[in-house]
């Protein structure tokens, strides 16, 4: 006969007398954290370890409970019992935590570093190339020359290749984009300030069961092991403020997940225009061999034919006819973005004065 129900009631699969020892002596060895977060919800309300009081003060039998409540009756008399659990859990789950965050928390400061010293090795004396925002790099590809062969990015590229050839394969070095624009800096911090209020509850456990030496090993080995991933936390938390504050962004409103994606899609883009280009050379090339086979003896056969490069022209006359002294305006996009607008939205006249002829009406 059974004198007492408690509103939530333990599984059979969960009773098991020997569990109430392991969690007095805090098993971490015995207890697995499954076992743990199953048993988490099952702590005795307030309520509930008022009708334990109250049961064993009218000195009912314990045998005549059923096994559930005998075991919910002596579950709920160990000291702490909820901090206990929670302590167990925090650190039960601890390794895995830190093994996750360390090298992303390591990585994301290293890929930081990359891109703000690679942008400064790549500029001039006089400092880095400023006045255009990074989401100018996706223009790149829309901006197209009046016969819409090329866009500025081939043009660009092409510059890169006969001017500064050594930084056409600049994108070996920002191998990390992909990865970095997966991370969640603001995740990251919560469950570095998670693994923080999980150590101070073990710790103050410990204060009140000092005689525990699982809790003191526990504290001794893993409290530097946590200091040094909230200071590295730290280090990549300021690392990625001052490259997104370098590259005219607000780092409070731009997460990772924004930032590189940039960096990712421009790589991707380049790489494809430097792809059109070669073949583009190549056709070029087969061209001109098949026009010096069919006439060897023709004077000047050996010279491939002139190829027009009107469409380039056009775009640097039309740069160098709207450049302007450049200027840093608060809440504008930069100099740049202008120059690109600009260029999509008027329609583009020929520099040397010349003028179509106008047909006349026959």
């Amino acid at each position: 006969m059974c004198f007492i129900k408690f509103p939530s009631r333990l599984p059979l699969f969960l009773i098991h007398w020997g569990n109430l020892s392991l969690l007095y002596r805090y098993d971490q060895q015995s207890l697995s954290i499954d076992f743990l977060e199953l048993l988490e919800p099952f702590i005795p309300s307030d309520y509930e370890l008022k009708l334990l009081v109250n049961y064993e003060k009218d000195g009912r039998p314990l045998d005549e409970l059923a096994d559930e409540d005998q075991f919910m009756l002596r579950f709920g008399k160990i000291p702490r019992l909820k901090q206990r659990i929670n302590t167990l859990t925090f650190m039960g789950n601890f390794p895995d935590t830190v093994k996750r965050l360390q090298p992303v928390t390591t990585g994301l400061h290293h890929r930081c570093i990359v891109l703000a010293f690679g942008n400064y090795m790549n500029s001039s004396k006089r400092g880095a190339a400023y006045g255009f925002r990074l989401q100018s790099l996706d223009l790149l590809l829309e901006t197209k020359s009046t016969d819409r062969s090329q866009t500025l990015l081939h043009f660009i590229t092409n510059i890169i290749e006969e001017k500064y050839p050594d930084l056409v394969n600049f994108h070996t070095e920002l191998h990390f984009v992909d990865k970095a624009a997966l991370v969640s800096l603001d995740n990251i911090l919560q469950d570095i300030r998670s693994l923080e209020r999980g150590m101070e509850t073990t710790k103050k456990e410990f204060l009140v069961q000092d005689d525990s030496p699982v809790l003191k090993e526990f504290i001794k080995t893993n409290s530097k092991q946590l200091e040094s991933l909230i200071k590295d936390s730290k280090t990549a938390q300021e690392a990625y403020g001052s490259v997104v504050e370098y590259f005219g962004e607000n780092p409070k409103t731009t997460q990772p997940s924004m930032f590189f994606p940039l960096f990712g899609r421009f790589i991707k883009g380049y790489k494809t225009v430097q792809q059109q280009i070669e073949q583009k050379k190549k056709m070029e090339r087969q061209s001109s061999e098949e026009k010096e086979q069919l006439s060897p003896n023709k004077p000047g056969a050996n010279k491939g034919p002139a190829m027009p490069k009107m469409p380039q022209m056009d775009l640097i006359a039309e740069l160098k006819r709207r450049q302007t002294k450049p200027q840093v305006r608060e809440g504008k996009d930069g100099a740049l973005e202008d120059i690109i607008t600009d260029l999509r939205n008027t329609p583009y006249r020929r520099t040397d004065g010349r003028r179509c002829a106008q047909r006349q009406d026959t």
